[in-house]
């Protein structure tokens, strides 16, 4: 395989394990030159969820166009109350209904002293008018009228001003939001039906192993089914990625080549799983590593402490080139191939490497981990970070409670797919005791 690598750095070729906090920091140095993918296209609302957003949105009006009132009730001029509760503090202001602003069908009268109209939520508030009372503060006064009781209500009270949400020329929306459903409703909001988002991310992802089988296919002694390719798979699809699904490569130098030559030419960032560890049939690295070489390949975490990382341009000359721009570098992430590490390496390296190449922010993310409190003793000894699959649930006290979900072992897929959380102990930390405070890493976040 023809291919060119990005020299590493001294620090990254260092045969140490890399503490995770470095790792997320080379890894990010060394996507940041590529930049963010560049293409853009227009997309119809309904056709852009989960989409990155390629430039600010601006308000081309001001939301709400109008003051309006946020209930049912009665709107009047707020300075009524004072005076009406001056001389007789226990009085209420009695006002005659003129008319009734609806929805989308304002009211075009004219409001004197003395007087109110019935509105409705979301109906504009006729000149002069600034407090909206609700029907249930109110009591009858006789044909057509109102009394308003004192305290009921302050001058101004139930009024949304004008502009309070957006204001015309204000950012709306900024370049790198992911499309997420209330962002979309806010786009729309705007009466624009399109928006211009950046192109699919095109992640091609194959697994490696002789002993890998398809659900579906007969079993065989000392083989696994590939639970890898649909957890992952799984991971890429809801991060809105286009997925290039290139099954499973043999332990063979040679088919492994073709494979990655194929997948290089497709997409911007092929994934692996398998064959970055240390055994005489684990190929992937070996093959990064005399082609040019591996920025990292082993970290001080568990799970996943092998996961290798490199630059490879797709051969000019292969029938593949022409279907990807051909400047652009592509990302080779090899995940390991326990099941657990594998879905903790992705959430925890994949992810943002991802975010990153798609152009999206990540300032919408907690600059913190949240807290919980430990339910149980856990082991760990300093000098790695763990990441151990968790439960959480509320004490009697009302704090967050963490518990595990039982054996931790990088095989125990179960252990997974119980935990609605991984619990995260720091590089430097060790044992934990019942009661002690811990980071987690709540698994909904993700997307």
């Amino acid at each position: 395989m023809t291919a060119s690598f990005q020299p590493a750095s001294p620090t990254t070729a260092s045969p140490q394990d890399l503490r995770v906090d470095q790792a997320l920091s080379q890894l990010a140095s060394l996507l940041q030159p590529l930049g963010p993918v560049a293409e853009v296209e227009t997309l119809a609302l309904p056709d852009a969820l989960d989409r990155v957003l390629a430039e600010d949105i601006v308000s081309p009006v001001d939301v709400p166009a109008h003051d309006n009132a946020a209930m049912d009730g009665y709107a009047f001029d707020g300075c009524q109350l004072q005076a009406a509760h001056a001389g007789s503090p226990a009085a209420p202001l009695a006002l005659r209904v003129v008319g009734q602003a609806l929805a989308g069908k304002p009211w075009h009268g004219t409001v004197q002293a003395g007087e109110c109209i019935k509105i409705m939520t979301g109906a504009v508030l006729p000149s002069g008018l600034d407090t909206v009372v609700a029907h249930e503060r109110t009591v009858s006064a006789g044909t057509d009228h109102i009394g308003i009781p004192a305290g009921s209500v302050r001058a101004g009270d139930n009024r949304r001003l004008r502009g309070e949400d957006l204001s015309l020329g204000r950012v709306a929306l900024a370049a790198g939001q992911r499309l997420h459903p209330a962002a979309l409703g806010l786009i729309a909001s705007l009466g624009q039906p399109q928006v211009r988002v950046r192109r699919r991310l095109r992640v091609a992802y194959f697994s490696t192993g002789d002993e890998i089988l398809h659900p579906g296919t007969a079993p065989r002694e000392g083989a696994v089914y590939d639970s890898n390719r649909f957890s992952l798979i799984g991971l890429l699809q809801r991060m809105g990625v286009q997925v290039l699904d290139l099954g499973v490569v043999a332990d063979e130098p040679e088919a492994l080549q073709e494979r990655l030559r194929e997948a290089a030419s497709l997409a911007d960032v092929v994934l692996t799983s398998g064959g970055i560890s240390a055994g005489e049939a684990d190929h992937t690295r070996a093959m990064l590593q005399r082609m040019g070489c591996v920025h990292f390949w082993r970290l001080a975490m568990r799970p996943g402490r092998p996961l290798a990382v490199g630059l490879l341009q797709p051969d000019a000359g292969t029938p593949f080139a022409a279907s990807r721009p051909p400047a652009r570098t592509t990302v080779l992430i090899g995940l390991p191939g326990n099941p657990v590490a594998a879905m903790v390496s992705f959430l925890v390296f994949v992810r943002p490497a991802l975010l990153q190449l798609m152009g999206a922010a990540r300032d919408g993310e907690p600059a913190a981990l949240p807290q919980a409190v430990a339910a149980q003793a856990l082991s760990k000894r300093p000098g790695r970070t763990e990441y151990q699959r968790g439960i959480l649930s509320m004490g009697a006290d009302g704090r967050c409670l963490v518990r595990t979900t039982g054996p931790q072992g990088s095989g125990v897929l179960r252990s997974m797919a119980e935990a609605d959380c991984l619990i995260v102990l720091e590089h430097e930390r060790g044992a934990v005791q019942a009661g002690e405070t811990v980071s987690i890493l709540p698994l909904q976040a993700f997307p």
